[in-house]
């Protein structure tokens, strides 16, 4: 579960960093240790094979276990669009294609993302995950 490298305390862009290399590595116990044990992700549009929202950090590593142990997609790079400091310390807006491939498919796919995320003493302790519900769709096959 969670490891003590875990507890250490990030920057907002530190989070965002192992985000998505949490992703890249499709890592459910290395993405839910950046999660306080209370932390809410949302889904605020609807995409295949995500529920509304996890809450809890033991629900995000279950879900993430879940979805990407479902899917063969394999994520090659997070190309960083833009990044934004709200107003609210300790919240940024993130923009990200994450481009990918399917095994024994043709070329790459690609899924346009919008993160916000809520970061407090190192720990995420909200998600507001805003993926195009149809590259997730082109991603699964």
């Amino acid at each position: 579960m969670s490891r003590p490298e875990a507890s250490a305390p990030r920057t907002p862009h530190e989070v965002l960093t192992r985000y998505y290399q949490a992703m890249i590595d499709k890592s459910p116990d290395d993405l839910a240790d950046l999660y306080a044990a209370d932390a809410v992700h949302e889904f605020p549009f609807a995409s295949p094979g995500f529920p509304p929202r996890f809450e809890g950090r033991e629900a995000v590593r279950a879900g993430y276990r879940a979805v990407w142990g479902a899917s063969p997609a394999e994520v090659r790079e997070v190309r960083r669009i833009a990044v934004h400091e709200a107003a609210e310390p300790g919240v940024i807006v993130a923009e990200h294609v994450v481009v990918g491939v399917l095994p024994g498919k043709a070329g790459e796919f690609t899924v346009p993302g919008l993160l916000v995320l809520h970061v407090r003493g190192g720990l995420l302790t909200r998600v507001r995950d805003y993926m195009d519900s149809a590259g997730v769709a082109d991603a699964r096959g």
